[in-house]
């Protein structure tokens, strides 16, 4: 029974810095978002890694901000702890495909066909062609 009640309180833990990292990722900066990681939530202070001593210095002068930011999402959070974990990978994003819709590629048609023979033309029509 206590094995249960353990698992419980990690999936709560694990639960709540996952919550944590998707509201930080959202107030922050978009480069703070992909270089740094919620370490925990003690006594209201978030502790935050990051992989430098440059954004460490930027995230601390930006972090009564960022504190307000979060509070206005919920969370309780008074202030934020920077560490520098320079072993600490950052997490690239995975590029999603970016694909035209049919107006989109009808309108760099039409804008191509008005073009007169250029290398614009043709990359617009080059454009206009790929489904992917």
């Amino acid at each position: 029974m206590s094995g249960s009640s353990e698992m419980r309180s990690l999936l709560d833990t694990v639960q709540t810095l996952s919550a944590l990292q998707r509201h930080f990722a959202q107030v922050a900066p978009p480069y703070f978002a992909q270089s740094s990681q919620v370490l925990g939530l003690r006594q209201g202070t978030l502790s935050i890694a990051v992989t430098n001593g440059t954004l460490a210095a930027k995230l601390r002068q930006l972090a009564p901000e960022l504190v307000t930011r979060l509070q206005d999402r919920g969370c309780e959070v008074s202030g934020i702890r920077v560490k520098v974990q320079v072993s600490y990978a950052p997490v690239t994003p995975k590029r999603t495909p970016r694909i035209l819709t049919n107006t989109a590629q009808h309108q760099l048609q039409a804008l191509s066909q008005s073009l007169g023979d250029s290398p614009l033309k043709l990359a617009l029509e080059k454009f206009a062609k790929k489904k992917d």
